[in-house]
């Protein structure tokens, strides 16, 4: 018997459903809003949320990463009158076991909530994750610590991965926690930055080539592909791979077989791939610039990093991290950080996430001299500017809070992050003004992939693109 819960103002289909799961012996709570929701969760340890989209104080879809952290961690059955596919993917992306629409079939509804509850009995019966070798991957925020888990669950096979994230979010870092925690750690982890080599020469790179094959080439050199031979080949920005070589490459990952260049015999490796890419490979495929039927291979595992804004909890502990770890590499004393200077890098957006907060403390230490404590003045003018404009709203008046009504209470001010919140809605409905609901245009200039920006909208209840 598994406890459920539903929540959803729908009063009619919340009796059908409670009467369906009943005889099925399990036990049922009814909600009608969020609050309710969230009260009962907070008193029960719920094992199932069968969750509607829209409720009458706010998104099923928005509340959805709440109820995935509460303490008995619940799987979540989004049902909805709604046939969205953005909403869909997105529930998916954040965790939901399945998004059913309404008129709910019984018969559906019974199968899905039995397989979700099966799924959950084996999760709970895992073991506990392995200890990983995490080596600069810092932090614990909810987000970091599950893609550490996808981490340790590829580490078993030697399934292709395929990690994607912004710039600076840490995606060799993970691919090479991946291969270290692998039974093929003790082999080469070779590494291939697609974007940093011509189309001419990746494929003398990646297969080798014999003596002689092309102007130039005075000697035989083995591949990248046959030095990963046991081990792990990881091809960074893989989106830059030349249209012209996917196809070979794709054999080449099928058969594990290739032929250097100006070769007459085939080699064989037999290489783990893991790639990586800040680029959206669906639209690329969309646009003609990319093989579908090398995305099915690559993203056969997929890891998608957050960034930095969205595991703001771990900016404190990165930032001692970094001051620790370049003060000694400058055999310095360590360095103090004045609660104002750790209080706007919090406040800062990072656009250049994890790389360039180490860049920022490197900087940083370089201009405190001789100074034992890191104040703001020490920070890079960029970051010092930008901060302050993110304090100063309304004409320009420094100081002056743009905040609504609802957010004061007692004349106090609003948490950070709240503050935060508030000037990523205005930014995102400038955004929307500003490129006339263009989505590529929208996607280019605030860095977001296509389901960030879409779960950006949803959350401020902002007028889709059409």
């Amino acid at each position: 018997m598994a406890l459920i819960l539903i929540i959803d103002d729908d009063e009619m289909l919340c009796g059908m459903v409670c009467k369906k799961l009943r005889h099925l012996e399990h036990d049922v709570e009814v909600a009608h809003t969020l609050e309710q929701g969230f009260r009962k969760t907070g008193e029960r340890a719920f094992d199932l949320v069968l969750l509607d989209v829209r409720l009458p104080d706010g998104s099923g879809i928005e509340a959805l990463p709440r109820l995935k952290h509460i303490d008995s961690k619940p799987e979540i059955i989004i049902i909805t009158g709604e046939g969205d596919p953005d909403g869909a993917e997105l529930a998916i992306e954040t965790g939901a076991w399945d998004y059913i629409l309404k008129p709910l079939s019984v018969r559906e509804l019974s199968l899905q909530v039995t397989r979700a509850l099966e799924y959950r009995k084996e999760k709970l019966a895992e073991k506990p994750v392995m200890i990983l070798k995490r080596n600069a991957i810092i932090g614990s925020d909810p987000k970091l610590l599950a893609c550490l888990k996808k981490v340790a669950k590829y580490t078993g096979t030697d399934i292709s991965v395929l990690i994607t994230g912004e710039t600076g979010t840490g995606k060799e870092l993970f691919a090479r926690a991946v291969h270290e925690n692998s039974r093929r750690a003790t082999f080469p982890f070779v590494v291939l930055d697609c974007a940093a080599f011509p189309e001419q020469l990746v494929e003398s790179i990646l297969f080798g080539h014999e003596k002689g094959a092309f102007t130039g080439a005075d000697q035989s050199r083995d591949g990248l592909i046959l030095q990963a031979d046991k081990g792990t080949l990881f091809m960074d920005e893989v989106g830059e791979l030349p249209l012209s070589m996917q196809k070979t490459f794709l054999r080449v990952l099928q058969e594990k077989n290739f032929r250097p260049v100006g070769g007459k015999q085939e080699l064989h490796s037999n290489f783990r791939l893991i790639t990586a890419t800040n680029r959206d490979l669906e639209q690329m495929v969309n646009e003609g610039k990319f093989r579908q039927d090398l995305l099915y291979r690559l993203k056969a595992s997929t890891i998608k990093l957050p960034t930095l804004h969205e595991r703001a909890s771990d900016i404190e502990t990165l930032v001692l991290h970094y001051v620790g770890l370049f003060c000694k590499s400058y055999n310095l004393l360590i360095k103090g950080v004045s609660a104002e200077f750790m209080d706007l890098l919090k406040m800062y957006h990072w656009p250049g996430n994890v790389r360039e907060l180490a860049n920022v403390i490197d900087l940083s230490i370089a201009n405190s001299h001789m100074y034992d404590v890191l104040l703001p003045i020490h920070l890079p003018t960029d970051v010092r500017i930008s901060t302050k404009l993110y304090s100063m709203t309304n004409n320009g008046t420094p100081g002056r809070k743009d905040f609504s009504d609802e957010h004061l209470k007692n004349s106090e001010l609003p948490s950070l992050s709240m503050s935060l919140e508030e000037t990523e809605k205005r930014y995102m409905r400038s955004l929307v003004h500003y490129t006339e609901g263009n989505i590529q245009e929208a996607c280019r200039i605030s860095g977001l992939s296509r389901s960030s920006l879409y779960a950006r909208l949803k959350k401020y209840n902002i007028d889709r693109f059409s």
